[in-house]
Formats: C-alpha cells, sequence, structure tokens
C-alpha cells in the first residue's frame, strides 16, 4: 500500500508521507516541494488543519528558499573577480573595517588581538580563542550594515565562543535588528 498521496490546501500543494512516527511535521525540499510527514493512523482532517495552521511558516520559507534558488542561480553566472580586483577589496577592507571594530569593541566590552583581511570562499569572519579578528574582504560587496553586522559578531565571540543564547544576546545588546541583518546577508555570497 502507497501511504504517499498528494492533497492541497488553500493555495498550498503538498505530499502526505505517512510512517511509523509519532508526531506530524512539514518539511520543504531544495526543489520547494512541500512533504508532510504523518503518523500512519492520522486523520487527513488532522493533517489539514496542521497544515493550516502552519501557513505563514510554509509561505515564509518558501519565499526564503525561493530567494536563495535565485541568489545562486545569479552566482553561477557572476564572472570570478579578478586578482586585481579582490586586491582593491582587500585594501578597502583593511581601511573600513579596523575603523568598525575600533568603533563595536568599546561598545560590547572587549579588547581584541591582530585583524586580518583575507578572501575567504565560506566564512565572512572569525574570532579565535586569543582574539584575532579575521574578515572577508569580499565584505565590502555588502552594505555598511552588514559589515557592523560581522564586526559585532566576531566581537561578540570574545564574550562567548559559541552561538549559545547568551551570545546572541551580545549581538542584539550592541545591534537590536540583527535578526534582518542576518537574515539579508545570507542573500550574498562570500
Amino acid at each position: 500500500m502507497d501511504n504517499n498521496h498528494t492533497q492541497s490546501f488553500d493555495h498550498l500543494e503538498y505530499t502526505v508521507i505517512r510512517s511509523n512516527r509519532k508526531s506530524i511535521c512539514i518539511e520543504i525540499s531544495p526543489d520547494l516541494q512541500i512533504k508532510v510527514r504523518a503518523p500512519q493512523k492520522m486523520l487527513d482532517s488532522q493533517i489539514r488543519a496542521f497544515v493550516a495552521s502552519k501557513d505563514k511558516w510554509i509561505t515564509d520559507h518558501l519565499a526564503i528558499m525561493q530567494e536563495r534558488l535565485e541568489s545562486q542561480a545569479a552566482d553561477t553566472y557572476r564572472k570570478p573577480l579578478s586578482g586585481s580586483e579582490l586586491a582593491v577589496l582587500a585594501q578597502k577592507a583593511s581601511i573600513v573595517i579596523p575603523e568598525r571594530v575600533k568603533h563595536f569593541a568599546p561598545i560590547i566590552g572587549v579588547t581584541y588581538g591582530r585583524i586580518t583581511i583575507r578572501h575567504q570562499k565560506t566564512r565572512w569572519g572569525s574570532c579565535s580563542s586569543s582574539g584575532n579578528l579575521n574578515f572577508n574582504c569580499m565584505l565590502m560587496t555588502t552594505t555598511p550594515e552588514l559589515i557592523d553586522y560581522v564586526v559585532v559578531h566576531e566581537l561578540c565571540h570574545r564574550k562567548q565562543m559559541n552561538h549559545s543564547p547568551l551570545f546572541w544576546a551580545e549581538v542584539e545588546r550592541a545591534l537590536p535588528n540583527y535578526k534582518e541583518l542576518r537574515k539579508e546577508l545570507r542573500q550574498y555570497s562570500c
């Protein structure tokens, strides 16, 4: 017996996958397909009610994932930067970023060691346990607000070397709108 079937609610079409699980959950696949995993004996009406209650979450996540797909498609066609272009970004970053670090360190109440600017493929910044800060020169392709977010993020690691609630509370104290900035930064690639 096939336990998978497609249903729809309002504007959402989703596939129900029944199994020997105890709870219900929704997942959105990379190709934007909505899957509802449900217990074998859960009624269709209960599943529909659950999907209806998660309508905003589903719609929001579909939009975020659609943006990511579009951004990835745009990145695929973006010409890689030349060595001289990267050097210009690194030069600019070596002026801008230390100034922002100097501005935010006393606000956060931390000290720091050496500041290094690099071109990294996967990280915007990092902070070593000895207080040295590394930043990606590609930050210069973002906005001043996002540069500040990355600087604050790394400086807050001087207080919390993790991403615990205490860490995020430190970030929020310096940048109350950090959640929007964090979301916006995802639209850029290193």
